[in-house]
């Protein structure tokens, strides 16, 4: 069979699709399995042994400064027409707004995302769409691998990486508004855990660029701002320019403290624990996959709310069941 899944959103929601991409591995070993993904998430799924090809196409949103919005589109359906050329078997859409792109490219069967996809996680949610084509199966944990080259990079950069028992991650960005934690209680809260001895190393990263970026809005000057506040303890920032330089990070790191959002999803991918705050996203459907975690969501739906008290405690449960 020849099999495409379309998945356009974001970063975690492509990787709450890897565990329905290695069932459909599991049951359908000799069939070719690409996937239509965007420029933002595709490469997440580089190296990813359950997937033949990536597509990858461009938004009009994430064309470059003064490309012509037409050539973007122009190039979009260039990618859907090669796809049509291999008459597909069946087409999976993942995500909201692909059932265009998978009538543009047509096959003989089209699995859409609909209505019936009821509650419960991502992940189960996006396997519920294998039972329209008669597989069913339990789904796994979700698949990410970082690059060694990267990896090894990083390390070399950073020499302190190399010798540490407990090593924490703190990502200080989020997209939405609710799910932005303020800069003085990340100092806070740094500033306790390792007074505390929960851990011994924190490596701080964030969104690179300026928050000022239309199309990426960055958290340099937030990220600069809590760093000179940290200034001579054992923290470390770690840049990331790249998705393949974020995935390689988190991976150095025993645990990781996040909002909700792409950050998490690849700590769980990773199989980190998570210490997630949520702001008015569903728990339900987006929380840490397969993986220990916390989660702690305000009655208001807005993280700044959540003390550094209630943050340190979590940390601390959690590091005690995660390594129990």
């Amino acid at each position: 069979m020849n099999i495409l899944v379309i998945r356009r959103d974001n970063i975690g929601d492509l990787l709450c699709t890897t565990p329905m991409l290695h069932s459909l591995r599991q049951q359908q070993p000799d069939a070719w399995i690409g996937v239509l993904a965007n420029s933002y998430n595709g490469p997440i799924l580089e190296g990813n042994p359950d997937v033949d090809q990536v597509f990858i196409y461009r938004k009009g949103k994430h064309r470059e400064p003064g490309e012509a919005l037409l050539s973007v589109w122009w190039a979009t359906l260039k990618q859907l027409w090669a796809l049509r050329r291999r008459r597909l078997d069946l087409i999976i859409v993942a995500s909201p707004g692909g059932g265009k792109f998978a009538r543009w490219i047509g096959a003989r069967q089209i699995v859409e995302h609909g209505q019936e996809r009821g509650r419960g996680h991502e992940v189960e949610i996006t396997q519920r769409l294998l039972s329209n084509v008669g597989m069913t199966a339990v789904p796994g944990p979700m698949h990410l691998a970082p690059d060694p080259q990267v990896q090894s990079r990083l390390l070399c950069q950073i020499p302190a990486l190399n010798d540490c028992r407990y090593r924490i991650a703190v990502h200080l960005s989020a997209r939405k508004i609710r799910q932005r934690w303020p800069e003085e209680n990340f100092i806070a809260l740094i500033q306790e855990l390792l007074h505390q001895g929960a851990a011994e190393q924190v490596l701080v990263f964030w969104a690179p660029g300026a928050e000022s970026d239309p199309m990426h809005p960055g958290d340099d000057a937030k990220a600069e701002r809590v760093l000179a506040a940290l200034a001579g303890e054992p923290v470390y920032p770690i840049v990331t320019h790249s998705l393949a330089e974020l995935v390689a990070g988190l991976a150095t790191a025993d645990m990781v403290i996040c909002a909700d959002g792409g950050a998490m999803h690849i700590a769980a991918a990773l199989g980190k624990p998570v210490l997630a705050m949520f702001g008015n996203s569903s728990v339900e459907q987006w929380r840490p996959w397969a993986v220990p975690h916390e989660v702690l969501q305000p009655v208001s739906q807005d993280v700044r709310d959540l003390s550094v008290d209630l943050v340190v405690a979590a940390v601390n449960r959690l590091r005690q069941s995660a390594t129990a």
